[in-house]
């Protein structure tokens, strides 16, 4: 009976000190993999501003971003931007196809954030569609697009 408790005693005392590691546990730094961040939503406010209610747009690149439907299939879209070389793109989509795309300038490159404004004529190919611009920025090691911000043109 002894000799059994003296094993049991002894087994114990070389679990607790184990000197292997416990990897599963503690895996070495250079094996963890750096998982991208999902990237942001856009931020969507309301603001009213002479009785009319406009939707305000923000993400990492783009800020006070607004869009007014100013003729038929006419937008106009202000805001600001923190750009590299002060430089965006647009495109816009129908959910099939991309419409409409360009390019245009804030009045400042990042680290400021440059105002910027302009215009847009775009008709819809399909009447029961919804067009949604998207402004971004181009990578300039790959040439992807960064920082989208998505925005819904309405038809009001």
């Amino acid at each position: 009976m002894k000799k059994l408790l003296l094993l049991c005693l002894t087994l114990n005392l070389l679990s607790c000190n184990d000197s292997g590691s416990n990897d599963n546990l503690n895996p070495p730094i250079d094996s963890i993999k750096d998982h991208p961040e999902p990237p942001p939503k856009a931020e969507i406010k309301e603001t009213t501003s002479s009785n009319i209610v406009l939707q305000v747009y923000s993400n990492k690149r783009f800020k006070d971003v607004t869009v007014k439907k100013t003729g038929e299939n006419e937008y106009t879209i202000e805001g600001k931007g923190q750009i590299f070389e002060a430089s965006f793109n647009y495109v816009v989509e129908d959910g099939h196809e991309e419409i409409k795309k360009g390019f245009q300038t804030t009045d400042a490159g990042a680290p400021a954030w440059g105002k910027f404004k302009f215009s847009i004529d775009v008709p819809k190919k399909r009447e029961n569609s919804t067009l949604t611009l998207i402004l971004f920025e181009i990578s300039a090691n790959d040439g992807s697009r960064q920082h989208e911000l998505p925005i819904p043109l309405a038809d009001k």
